[in-house]
């Protein structure tokens, strides 16, 4: 099932056959950099991709397989998942999500894949409030954000790690201050 489309881009539910190209991507040091920091083995890749990937996606939120039109090919995952807090998830949120293979870098694939999820979040989901969270240091990710609107909320110091967490609102809904 085809989801949306761009341009470039088509977005769809995951197939065993996006297994091998989802590993690599799942190998990659640069591509986990800032997602974990670890290369994820064969074995913990694959586990992960059959428990959060193969089962279709339920009410048109979550992360969606990526597709290179040009060439037919996985190249990554994107999406608008629910936004959870400390009660579950948060009614009229959703979190933009977005992770392509590195030979997918630095072409406007994230931005286009970003822009066409805010609106699809915003218009067909409804969602009045838009995440994301970018670690520290992640530059490319951050210029994404900022190219689509995204506002800074705050930055979170860990002991490890540090985040940036941002929002975008929909502007055709009433916000509470």
């Amino acid at each position: 099932m085809i989801v949306l489309e761009t341009k470039r881009l088509l977005f769809r539910d995951h197939v065993l056959e996006d297994l091998d190209p989802y590993c690599a991507m799942e190998a990659n040091p640069a591509v986990r950099r800032f997602v974990g920091g670890q290369p994820r083995t064969r074995r913990a890749a694959e586990q992960k991709f059959r428990a959060v990937f193969l089962p279709p996606v339920k009410d048109r939120t979550g992360l969606w397989a990526t597709i290179f039109k040009p060439e037919n090919r996985y190249i990554g995952y994107c999406g608008i998942y629910p936004h959870f807090g400390a009660a579950g998830a948060i009614p009229g949120e959703g979190a933009l999500g977005f992770y392509l293979a590195r030979d997918f870098w630095g072409q406007g694939l994230a931005t286009e894949a970003g822009r066409e999820f805010v609106e699809f979040g915003f218009s067909e989901l409804r969602l009045s409030r838009i995440v994301a969270t970018v670690e520290v240091g992640n530059e490319a990710s951050l210029r994404v954000l900022q190219k689509l609107g995204f506002r800074l909320l705050r930055r979170e110091k860990g002991e490890n790690r540090s985040f940036h967490h941002f929002e975008l609102r929909n502007p055709l809904t009433p916000h509470q201050a």
